[in-house]
């Protein structure tokens, strides 16, 4: 292909950019119908350990996944990861349950209600108790009601608050996973026996605040990962190992240094998932749609409310060269086969490197300073190249 022809594509690129927002709706609805979301209903007591495991899950703050959920109905609070608009987890919580003033029977139309609601998505039923909580029975007249009209959502039991049974209380190293003392084995036996017939499979979590002094944080998170995945369709449970996977985590440690690169992550994983199609330039609109998403998201994380169009205008201000090689990629597409896998890594590694960009953007405006070119291309460049290597051991 020539050049000029190369040049003229990149501009019709940049045009993209400047899409209205009534066509960046339909372009999102397009790639929500087609990503590979977890819808979680999360049944339990307050301070049974539900929002840790959102926290667990996507690795945003407490703080965050407070402000996240939103009511949903009279019941139920939601919230969606890392998007209302392009959700790759969805949790839906219970409030209400233990509380003598609510009607058990209210919650259970409610929820019954929910899930007769025909959609894509895979759905997943997670029980929560605490290793020491007993009075369940609201809890399990609830889950005896799902699971008699509903077999064929799987159940996870996840029972929590481990360390509130270790024989020595001040202890905050976690024992190597799973724990062995007898006051954890007996409890998780007996709540194992209560429920029996209503969960798939039975783990020990024990999530806590890192104010909390315990380590690890997550303790159990892996076979909460691991017990999910084997529980959810094969395209939903890449996803939870993509977004829960220890060597890209590791990175984003190095890489990113506060919440923002979680949302970071979140949208490479949706750019390579979309952008694996055999059709040259296909998937340019989709990825502008979910970049410009991307960018007004991690505007308002640094406390910056921008419209689709300075999104857009974001973009290309930053973007420069990188969109020469993403039309380059696109063309690699022609190769049977070889192309699509090529430039479903590129996607992802460039949505990586733009919110990088975008980070260097938002960080410079909020301390006063205006935005250094040089220095966004930079962190973008460095960005790129390390998002390859990973996305490229995959």
């Amino acid at each position: 292909m020539k050049v000029p022809s190369i040049k003229n594509t990149v501009q019709k690129t940049l045009d993209l950019f400047k899409v209205d927002e009534t066509e960046i709706a339909e372009l999102l609805e397009s790639v929500r119908s087609n990503l590979p979301t977890t819808e979680a209903l999360l049944i339990g007591k307050p301070q049974a350990g539900k929002s840790s495991i959102v926290r667990g899950l996507t690795g945003v703050g407490e703080e965050i996944v407070g402000k996240g959920f939103r009511p949903h109905t009279e019941h139920t609070q939601r919230y969606s990861y890392p998007s209302e608009e392009l959700p790759l987890l969805i949790f839906t919580d219970t409030v209400g349950l233990g509380d003598v003033t609510k009607n058990t029977d209210e919650i259970i139309v409610e929820l019954t209600t929910e899930l007769d609601i025909e959609n894509k998505r895979a759905r997943i039923l997670i029980l929560t108790i605490k290793i020491n909580d007993f009075a369940t029975d609201s809890l399990k007249t609830i889950a005896e009601n799902l699971r008699k009209k509903y077999s064929q959502i799987p159940c996870l039991l996840v029972v929590t608050s481990l360390h509130e049974l270790y024989p020595d209380l001040n202890e905050t190293q976690h024992p190597e996973y799973p724990p062995s003392f007898s006051e954890i084995e007996r409890a998780f036996t007996e709540i194992k026996d209560t429920f029996q017939g209503l969960f798939d499979r039975a783990i020990l979590i024990d999530f806590t605040l890192e104010e909390d002094g315990f380590n690890p944080v997550f303790y159990g998170l892996e076979n909460l990962r691991d017990s999910l995945a084997e529980l959810l369709p094969s395209a939903e449970a890449k996803t939870i190992h993509q977004l829960l996977d220890e060597t890209v985590n590791s990175e984003l440690g190095n890489l990113y240094k506060d919440v923002a690169r979680r949302y970071i992550l979140a949208f490479s994983i949706m750019a390579a998932t979309v952008s694996a199609v055999p059709l040259p330039f296909a998937t340019m609109p989709v990825l502008t749609a979910l970049e410009v998403t991307m960018v007004g998201m991690l505007g308002q994380l640094y406390g910056q409310t921008i419209s689709v169009s300075q999104a857009g205008g974001i973009i290309s201000a930053i973007a420069g060269g990188f969109l020469a090689k993403a039309i380059g990629r696109e063309l690699i597409k022609f190769i049977p086969g070889f192309g699509a896998v090529v430039a479903a890594s590129w996607a992802g590694a460039y949505t990586w490197a733009l919110g990088e960009g975008a980070c260097a953007y938002f960080g410079d405006i909020i301390g006063g300073k205006k935005p250094n070119p040089d220095k966004i291309k930079e962190v973008m460049k460095n960005a790129f190249k390390n998002a390859k290597q990973q996305l490229n051991t995959k």
